[in-house]
Parts: structure tokens; sequence; C-alpha cells
């Protein structure tokens, strides 16, 4: 008698990107479903998970699932790790005892792909909601393959073996990395070129990687070459038919694929609090399309 699961109650969103799955227990995932997780977060690049109850180290454990964590990134205080747990990243802008627990505060962090200025960015990234706000604070996530598909036939031809410099002296919120000096010049700022049309290495699918705007540059062009062509570029992200919103709850874990896909937050209200404890896997340096 077989004893295989009935297959995942997925919910794809009416953007095309993004799924919700429902009726899963993130602390009970035998190894088939997590199997049938995998595949339904390479088919949708997005999963939300709503009403998970997970400790620190149950999420951690779901996250190596995925493979390799990363060590969460120096915050903007000079902090690093949550105690007892280096994996993990606050998302937060709550003070206590006047510092900071967490990084990004409560202003919007722009559209951005979580440390591309790496050389081997994460290839994925895993988001848990412990507190929220009463609105705002939203994660809005962009199709990558889709915009890519979007652009003229001419603007595709034109980028074909192109890199860009993914900036290393801002993160999403604006604030200067921690041990950074701060540069307005893409061509002398820290980060890493990528090629700006990227394959994905398990889908195999071609896809648009840009990073971030602020600091980006296109090497091998003058610098106002390098402006125009990125703001032709980012002219196109505007498609609110490739881009899906998720209005966070408690309890709401979303985990999304870095390789195809860039998000940004909405802000809220400072009084307010908002905590998300974040995880990343160690991806690889993306291939060229």
């Amino acid at each position: 008698m077989s004893t295989s699961l009935p297959p995942l109650d997925v919910h794809p969103n009416s953007v095309g990107l993004g799924a919700e799955i429902r009726g899963i227990d993130l602390r009970e995932l035998t190894d088939e479903s997590f199997n049938q997780v995998y595949s339904a977060w390479l088919d949708h690049s997005v999963l939300l998970f709503r009403g998970q109850q997970l400790t620190d180290e149950q999420l951690i454990s779901f996250s190596r699932r995925f493979g390799e964590l990363d060590l969460a990134p120096i915050q903007e205080n000079g902090r690093r790790f949550v105690d007892g747990f280096p994996e993990l990243y606050i998302v937060s802008n709550v003070i206590e005892n006047g510092e900071a627990i967490g990084s990004l505060g409560s202003g919007e962090a722009v559209w951005h792909t979580d440390m591309s200025y790496l050389p081997e960015p994460p290839k994925a990234s895993i988001l848990y909601a412990l507190e929220i706000p009463p609105s705002g604070g939203n994660t809005e996530f962009m199709d990558m393959f889709g915009l890519y598909e979007s652009l003229p036939a001419q603007l595709k031809e034109r980028l074909r073996g192109l890199r860009i410099k993914h900036d290393g002296t801002y993160n999403s919120g604006g604030y200067v990395r921690h041990g950074v000096t701060a540069t307005d010049d893409p061509r002398t700022s820290p980060g890493t070129f990528h090629p700006l049309v990227c394959k994905h290495p398990e889908t195999g699918r071609p896809g648009l990687y840009l990073g971030r705007r602020r600091n980006a540059y296109i090497e091998g062009l003058e610098l106002a070459a390098s402006e125009a062509l990125l703001d032709e570029i980012w002219s196109y992200t505007n498609q609110k038919q490739l881009a899906w919103h998720n209005v966070w709850k408690v309890g709401d874990l979303v985990l999304w694929d870095n390789r195809s896909t860039m998000h940004r937050r909405d802000s809220f209200d400072a009084g307010h609090r908002r905590v998300m404890h974040r995880t990343q896997i160690k991806g690889q340096t993306p291939p060229s399309a």
C-alpha cells in the first residue's frame, strides 16, 4: 500500500508570483512534505505559511533543510548576533535600553535583493513575524523572471553579457553598513559585479539581477551611460502584474528565492513595534544567462 502524502494545499497568488501553503505545521515536516515544499518554492519563488508557532531553534532547523545557513550580517549599531543564534538577524524598529534590537527601523525599505553585494549571495531568505504593527510594514515581492521577459527584444539583446555592480555601501533601509565609509560614486563604492541577466541554477530560467538602484553601476560604461541604461531598466519595475504584497500577520513565515525576486517594505508608524527574525541560506556566484 502506498504511503505517499496528499499533495500540498497550494494557493497561488493572482499575479502569478508567490503562493500560500495552507494546513501545514513547519515543526512537523516530513522529508516527503519538505520535498513538496521545495518543489513549490521553485515553482512560485515566494511561499507564505500562516499561523506558525516556531521557536528560534525550530526556525533555524527548518531553514537548514534548504542548505547551510549564512551568519547574520552586522547591524548598523555594530551588533551581529542574537545571543546563542548567530544565524538569526533581527529586523525591527524596537529600542530597548536606548539601543536598537534590530535593523532597518520603521522607514521604507527600497527594492533590493538580499546581500547581493557579496560574491556569493544567499539563495534564499526566510522571514518570520513575531510582532506586527496594526498597519504598514507590508512586504512586496517582484518576479525577476517576468520582469526580464517583459523587456523589449532590443533591450534584452543590449543587456546580454553586461555586468552590474551591486553596492555594499547602504542597506535597504538607507543606512550605511557597519564599517563602511559612505560614498555615492558607484564607480568607487564597495560591492561586487554580477551578471545583469542571470540563469537560475536550478530551473535554468533567465531573469534580471538588479540588486538595488542606489550606487548601481554597469561595468565598462561611462557613468552617464550607465545611469541612463539603469534608469531605462528600472522603468519597467512599476508593472503591478509582476508584484505581490504580503500583509503580515503574527505567525507568518515567508520564504523567498533570492535569485529570482526582489522585495521592498512599506514604512510604518515608529510608535508601534515590529519584530521579525530572518535566516538566510547560503548561495553561489550567480551564473550568467
